[in-house]
């Protein structure tokens, strides 16, 4: 068997294992329903743009208005999300990552 066959064989028993498949499990929970929300708050501020300019429009503090607001907030809920998603790979991602990354580095030797 070559090295590449080798390498090969590990990564495909890697991810048949239980392990890799709970990770698998565990990011598109969080990340799927996740992108779903940002993708419908980014199509409301685009939606709420194009057709309720009035609302947009409504100053709430001097030249600030609803839109510059709105889109702010866009710039606030990337971040968050990014923060959320960083303690949730922490927590529930990167134990899993690593006990398969040392896994695979053994048998690799």
């Amino acid at each position: 068997m070559t090295t590449r066959e080798h390498d090969s064989s590990v990564y495909e028993q890697v991810q048949e294992s239980t392990e890799f498949q709970e990770l698998k499990k565990r990011f598109r929970a969080w990340t799927f329903p996740m992108t779903v929300a940002f993708l419908a708050w980014y199509l409301l501020y685009v939606v709420m743009s194009g057709w309720a300019r009035d609302f947009m429009a409504i100053k709430l503090l001097g030249e600030i208005n609803v839109g510059l607001i709105f889109g702010l907030l866009q710039f606030v809920s990337t971040f968050l999300i990014a923060w959320a998603y960083a303690r949730h790979a922490e927590k529930k991602l990167d134990p899993i990552a690593d006990k398969l990354r040392h896994e695979v580095e053994e048998r690799a030797k």
